[in-house]
């Protein structure tokens, strides 16, 4: 760990490159482990979570499944139909009249097959559609519901790949396989009904080839099975791979990194083609032999049937429509093989989704949380806490670290790099609990109050003012939603953000861009500022609030928060210690534990830690 002195600036777990890769999460460690990682599905049980969605739409499934009967139905009597018109009509000397009557009944199958065909297509993509928006709603509450050490363990851009990819697969198999294979199992049970009537001994005999296609079937599908969790898997990596490239362009491009990102995309394209082409090459192979078992039988029977009609013991319009039912019986055998490959993907995507749904938070209200005191105090108080993060348990954040903050006062908290600094606020807003010792706000435990309570009663700038692809208004009012536009130009006037939120071209109106990457960093903070203005609560924590401001605006924003800390509760982290030298106490943190304080006066007398710091940063801005 770095522990060089003239660097305060606290470097979170999250941003460690040596802590990402150590890093388990929910994802990575389906790439990497073997022992305990989460099995892909062999059944098509997973499923069940999509029906237990649909299920909510009785009305809308029984359309469907209506639509889906007639269809078949149709479709099937069309051969039947067909059978007529050769035995019949043609029979009765050509009398158009009785030819124009059995093709008027199949002109009426035609219609009905065309009309229950658009009902079904409706009602079951109307399910796939709804279906999926409901699982994504239902993932992002749990999402929104878990701790943020969870996300420092699991990447979110390959949840969110898990949100999107997984969900429009989940939609493929509703609003499509499943309505496919439905539909098939339907022709292939109603085929077979129909094959038996026209001709049972030759039906007899195309059956016999049903249990030789089904061995192929049952051991080409586990090897699709497991491949095509692998594919997808691949997949979400491209997704990671882009998000984080994207997202990071402007340190790519300074730093010439634009072919060797290239090519790490490049790498990983190539091994999701790898992966590709070897479910292709099963699914082909799976193809070919169920076409030649069923279309090979299909062709012995019918052999045997032009030998009958020959003899007279069956007719021309029975061998005809024979044939054509036999070779919808054998597509719908065929697509089942297919849509079963389909079926267990979407198992695959449902399993994991239900990894999401089903994770539980580490960060929870008690059953019977305690109320915290009326009017807020804004008191804190850590008691002999010990926290190691969980990606770094060998190594304690905080040791044995105790403080008492009274309402009001203003503690600023300096040292090295790696010293617990933003732990403390991570503790305070209940992102972790700590593994020895107990931290309360107005005299409640933390882990006695249910932590939504808690965290109304905080306020936030964090060292990087972090803004949402929003307009300007929702972004200042995230502090407090229902707040007016004169309480946000108020908030903005004392943050120093008036002058630039009111020259933008659609002022409160304008839209920041992703990340509100259209302003300078130190607009963002200043927005991040007025955010935790507006909100008005007892207990501040500023984590180097003003670190991306120039020297002119530092100062009137310094002002501004001199004004708003008055009476308030206020943890500072800082790194530059010109501001916080009117702090009623100053903490000097290193390796977790408190190794000075006092005032900024006091300290710098002490000839310790602080002292030395202090002389190092004036030093520098004097010969600056």
């Amino acid at each position: 760990m770095d522990t060089d002195t003239t660097e305060l600036t606290e470097e979170r777990p999250e941003d460690r490159p040596e802590d990402r890769q150590a890093k388990g999460g929910l994802f990575s460690r389906k790439k990497k482990r073997k022992k305990g990682e989460p099995k892909p599905a062999k059944t098509l049980g997973p499923l069940k979570m999509i029906w237990d969605e649909a299920a909510k739409y009785p009305a809308k499934v029984l359309l469907a499944f209506i639509a889906l009967v007639i269809t078949a139905a149709a479709t099937l009597a069309i051969p039947a139909g067909l059978k007529f018109i050769v035995d019949f009509g043609f029979a009765e000397g050509g009398d158009p009249e009785k030819i124009g009557e059995w093709f008027r009944l199949l002109l009426v199958i035609v219609a009905v097959l065309a009309a229950g065909t658009a009902l079904r297509f409706y009602f079951v993509s109307w399910l796939g559609e709804r279906v999926v928006a409901d699982i994504r709603a239902k993932v992002q509450e749990n999402l929104m519901r878990l701790a943020p050490g969870f996300y420092e363990e699991n990447s979110p851009s390959e949840i969110a790949s898990r949100m999107t990819a997984d969900t429009t697969l989940i939609q493929t198999v509703v609003g499509t396989t499943v309505s496919v294979a439905l539909r098939n199992i339907l022709m292939a049970i109603g085929g077979t009904a129909v094959l038996f009537w026209l001709a049972p001994r030759l039906t007899m005999g195309l059956l016999i080839a049903i249990p030789l296609v089904m061995g192929p079937i049952m051991y080409f599908s586990r090897r699709i099975r497991n491949i095509s969790r692998s594919s997808q898997d691949r997949v979400a990596d491209i997704g990671s791979i882009v998000s984080e490239t994207l997202g990071a362009m402007k340190i790519v491009q300074a730093f010439n990194q634009e072919k060797r990102e290239q090519g790490r995309f490049a790498k990983a394209v190539e091994a999701t083609f790898d992966v590709a082409k070897k479910r292709i090459l099963l699914r082909s192979a799976l193809t070919a032999i169920v076409i030649l078992f069923v279309f090979g039988s299909i062709v012995i029977v019918m052999w045997r049937g032009a030998i009958g009609v020959t003899t007279g013991a069956i007719s021309g319009g029975t061998i005809f429509a024979f044939v054509i039912t036999g070779g919808l019986v054998a597509g719908a055998f065929g697509a089942l093989t297919e849509v079963y490959g389909e079926l267990l993907r979407g198992a695959g995507a449902a399993s994991r989704l239900n990894e999401l749904l089903n994770e539980k938070p580490t960060i929870a209200a008690p059953d019977r949380p305690q109320s915290l005191p009326e009017p807020p105090r804004g008191s804190l108080s850590f008691r002999n806490v010990t926290f190691r993060y969980p990606t770094r348990l060998e190594t304690p954040a905080l040791k044995d670290f105790s403080l008492e903050v009274e309402p009001g006062e203003t503690v600023a908290i300096v040292g090295p790099s790696g010293g617990g600094k933003s732990t403390i606020f991570q503790l305070v807003e209940r992102f972790y609990d700590p593994q020895a010792g107990s931290i309360r706000v107005d005299g409640v435990r933390l882990t006695s109050a249910d932590p939504a309570e808690i965290r109304k009663r905080i306020a936030l700038v964090p060292q990087d003012g972090v803004l949402f692809s929003a307009n300007a208004r929702d972004n200042l009012r995230y502090g407090r939603w229902d707040a007016s536009d004169e309480e946000i130009w108020e908030a903005a006037r004392a943050a120093n953000a008036e002058q630039f939120l009111r020259d933008l071209p659609q002022g409160l109106d304008t839209y920041l861009g992703e990340s509100g990457t259209r302003l300078s960093g130190g607009q963002q903070q200043r927005i991040a500022i007025a955010r935790a203005l507006l909100r008005d609560v007892p207990i501040l924590l500023l984590d180097e609030a003003t670190s991306a401001l120039d020297a002119e605006s530092e100062q009137l924003v310094q002002q501004a928060l001199d004004n708003l800390m008055q009476d308030r509760t206020t943890l500072v982290i800082a790194h530059r210690l010109a501001t916080v030298r009117s702090a009623d106490r100053i903490l000097v943190l290193e390796d977790g534990e408190i190794v000075e304080q006092g005032t900024h006066a006091q300290l710098s007398e002490a000839g310790g830690l602080y002292s030395r710091l202090a002389s190092l940063q004036f030093a520098s801005t004097q010969a600056a």
